[in-house]
């Protein structure tokens, strides 16, 4: 996943898309090498969303360009932004890229960030600097700054029809919040929605058989009330109707 100090998604799907374009005219060598990219990214939804419209698309070009168009176009840090309500407390579990983005935009809020593998301290700086009230959270501390606040929003770049892979840590605090009856608010962009045909392999390669270890986990939609795009928010239970990424079998070995 894109993270604070990493490569932003727009920046990432269109260095992608140059790069697939360069082999577009030869489909072998199309697949081959998008293959290679989602191995080497296996977290990022929108390059298997990319890869898959390049794939299944009259004009392999064109669809490269109007896929990196509509990242860079995406709503969904406004529609997060604009949802948040004022004066209020949200946990955030690393430093998302697009919540962290619709954090920044507002200065009412108060913000836990729980650092679970390591990037939360970017996302601390940029709120510090922008005079924006956050506080260091410990993994050992999610579910204590979970039942101090009033939200947790979460945000995932792979999302299948029952369950998101987010960063570590994601479901300690859902569960909480959950049980406490605390809103969970999963954010979800451009290009993050995948049939599960397409979620499962991906899920295999990002999950180990040592779960604990790895730096993301899988979250239930269950535990999920709403789940916030470029469209706005919808209820959680109807997200998977928001998928429009072509099934390709191909993609994976």
């Amino acid at each position: 996943m894109a993270r604070a100090g990493d490569i932003g998604t727009a920046s990432l799907v269109y260095e992608a898309a140059m790069a697939l374009g360069a082999v577009a005219h030869d489909r072998s060598e199309l697949v081959l090498a998008c293959r290679q990219l989602i191995e080497h990214r296996p977290s990022s939804g929108p390059l298997v969303w990319l890869a898959a419209r390049m794939l299944t698309g009259p004009d392999p070009g064109s669809e490269a360009w109007d896929a990196a168009e509509m990242i860079e176009r995406d709503k969904t840090v406004h529609e997060v932004t604009h949802a948040l309500p004022g004066d209020t407390s949200v946990v955030v579990v690393g430093a998302g890229e697009l919540v962290g983005k619709a954090l920044l935009a507002r200065g009412d809020i108060e913000v836990f960030v729980a650092d679970t593998v390591g990037d939360g301290d970017a996302l601390l700086y940029r709120l510090d600097v922008a005079d924006r009230l956050a506080v260091d959270v410990p993994l050992a501390g999610i579910g204590q700054a979970v039942l101090q606040a009033d939200l947790v929003l979460l945000e995932t770049d792979l999302l299948g029809p029952e369950t998101a892979i987010s960063s570590i840590g994601s479901l300690q605090a859902a569960a909480v919040a959950n049980a406490a009856g605390i809103p969970i608010w999963l954010v979800a962009g451009v290009g993050r929605c995948l049939p599960q045909s397409m979620w499962e392999p991906l899920r295999d390669m990002v999950i180990s058989d040592e779960p604990w270890e790895d730096l993301h986990e899988l979250v239930p939609i269950e535990l999920i009330t709403s789940v916030i795009g470029p469209g706005g928010a919808i209820p959680a239970s109807e997200a998977k109707f928001r998928t429009d990424c072509p099934v390709v079998p191909e993609l994976f070995r």
